[in-house]
């Protein structure tokens, strides 16, 4: 498969131009499509929890781009962990979490993780997925997080700057740690103003994924 076709399903605008960004720095043969659906994100805040509803969206928007030729597919929205576990399941091509193979990078860092995000919803389900992950491997980790909505906000109206420096703080404050993990594609811009810490790995969502996804495929 030399330019393998990659689906990327979000469920904010927010995330598509730092995955794609990865994409032309990491893998620039693959093809990509963007797949949005913006109301995903509004009515799991609505709801306060992910329904059976919302599940059965993620498999026929997963059955959608299979359809249209999809070889791999990355979701890239973090709150949505068992709904994209069940479109993996409904599929027979790589469908991979967004912060899969990142976390996977921070457990190898070590046992005392940091995590920040931006989407409040997000923060329990990377928790979750991360202490799951650990469990499997008979490991136990310590997880501290921090939630930053303002820095959300900012981005949303257009101030990349300010949403990059909060996070930049926010990161600063949780070290020491062995790996920090910014929890959502749309925080990637910030890790160039964390400072370096020995010791200490710092992580971004659609750097990972987009490696995972070019091994997972032998590209």
């Amino acid at each position: 498969m030399t330019h393998p076709r990659i689906a990327l399903i979000h469920a904010t605008p927010l995330a598509i131009d730092p995955i794609v960004a990865a994409f032309d720095r990491l893998w620039p043969a693959a093809r990509t499509t963007n797949l949005l659906d913006d109301s995903l994100s509004a009515d799991l805040a609505a709801e306060g929890r992910l329904t059976g509803h919302m599940i059965e969206r993620f498999i026929t928007l997963a059955r959608y781009v299979h359809g249209c030729g999809a070889d791999a597919i990355l979701f890239t929205c973090s709150a949505f962990g068992p709904a994209i576990e069940a479109a993996a399941a409904a599929l027979t091509i790589p469908v991979l979490k967004p912060n899969e193979a990142m976390l996977d990078e921070a457990l190898a860092a070590g046992v005392h993780i940091g995590l920040v995000a931006t989407f409040a919803p997000s923060i329990p389900a990377l928790k979750a997925e991360l202490e799951d992950m650990a469990r499997a491997r008979k490991r136990s980790v310590t997880v501290t997080t921090r939630t930053l909505p303002d820095a959300l906000a900012a981005l949303q109206r257009g101030d990349a700057d300010t949403h990059d420096r909060l996070i930049a703080d926010a990161a600063t404050g949780l070290m020491p740690c062995d790996a920090l993990v910014l929890g959502q594609f749309s925080m990637a811009t910030a890790a160039r103003l964390i400072p370096a810490r020995a010791g200490c790995r710092i992580l971004t969502s659609p750097d990972s994924a987009v490696m995972r996804l070019k091994q997972a495929l032998h590209a």
